[in-house]
């Protein structure tokens, strides 16, 4: 049986004790029936996941992630068949002891984008491109109230507000380096977002990495995975990471993606507000991984990650 895990940093120890994992996954397995299966932990991510065999996957989730974990379930169970990219198919979802659960869903076939990515040519990253926008605005258009009780917030306009009160100590936690920790307060300042108004089932971490292509079978989309932070609120929220990691700052694949999602583009500032704003954000990573212009200004910035002219 798995320890029981109620802190961060508790969690960031258990992730990386396979000695202590692979036996209390290999028990899930047997009660589930899926004896003798090969088991593959993967790489990447925040939580333990496992591949079952080719087709499964198996997900844990401790006591500290219990609101994600039952979120996550009940977003695949809406989602499954709905959309124009496949989604993982929910096989079975429970307690597993000490505070901790389980999902158990279908693996999506192929590699992911973020990996094929310099693989593909640049016909290819257009068309993924597109699909991917399509799934977005598909995403975008679901009715969301059945999810509404799970995936909030309740008040969209008292999120941002929280977010906006912490969000220097945020940065500044987070290591961002002046001056630009020092110009968020004001820039912030100076956008306006929506309150209320249009909302939608949000992804909230669209991105490469969380969609798959299939590089046997016409290098089309094959999936998109990780719901687990699922929100309900303004789409635009779900910009940020499309634009920070599926176009990347190519004002060319940004404007063929709004194109595709079938909408004008957003206010770059906006976009860049709500990426300060974020509750994953990481300014240092998007800071050394895309361009940044020749001075420290956060308009500029805005500019250009999220313009869609050039």
């Amino acid at each position: 049986m798995l320890p029981s895990v109620d802190t961060i940093d508790e969690l960031d120890a258990m992730v990386s004790d396979e000695a202590v994992l692979r036996p209390a996954v290999l028990d899930i397995c047997d009660q589930l029936g899926l004896v003798g299966l090969p088991v593959r932990r993967f790489d990447e991510g925040t939580l333990p996941v496992y591949a079952v065999g080719g087709d499964l996957v198996l997900k844990l989730y401790p006591r500290i992630e219990m609101t994600e974990a039952i979120r996550e379930a009940r977003v695949l169970a809406h989602l499954w068949g709905q959309l124009p990219l496949p989604t993982p198919r929910l096989h079975a979802t429970d307690e597993c002891g000490n505070g901790w659960r389980f999902i158990l869903m279908s693996r999506l076939p192929g590699l992911s984008v973020a990996e094929a990515w310099p693989r593909l040519t640049a016909v290819e990253r257009d068309r993924i491109v597109t699909e991917s926008a399509e799934a977005l605005a598909a995403l975008h258009a679901m009715d969301f109230k059945p999810l509404s009780d799970i995936a909030g917030p309740s008040d969209w306009g008292a999120f941002l507000d929280r977010q906006r009160a912490q969000a220097l100590q945020f940065h500044a936690a987070g290591g961002v380096p002046e001056p630009w920790l020092s110009r968020i307060p004001a820039f912030l300042a100076s956008v306006p977002l929506p309150a209320s108004g249009e909302t939608a089932l949000l992804h909230t971490e669209f991105m490469r990495e969380h969609l798959t292509i299939d590089m046997r079978d016409g290098r089309r989309l094959t999936g998109l995975f990780d719901f687990e932070p699922a929100m309900i609120g303004d789409p635009a929220y779900d910009f940020v990471s499309v634009g920070l990691f599926v176009t990347r700052a190519d004002p060319r694949q940004l404007r063929r993606f709004y194109e595709a999602y079938g909408r004008d583009p957003h206010d770059p500032y906006q976009l860049l507000a709500y990426t300060l704003l974020h509750v994953y954000s990481d300014l240092p990573l998007y800071l050394h991984d895309l361009p940044t212009p020749p001075e420290p200004h956060l308009d500029a910035l805005a500019e250009l990650w999220f313009s869609t002219k050039g």
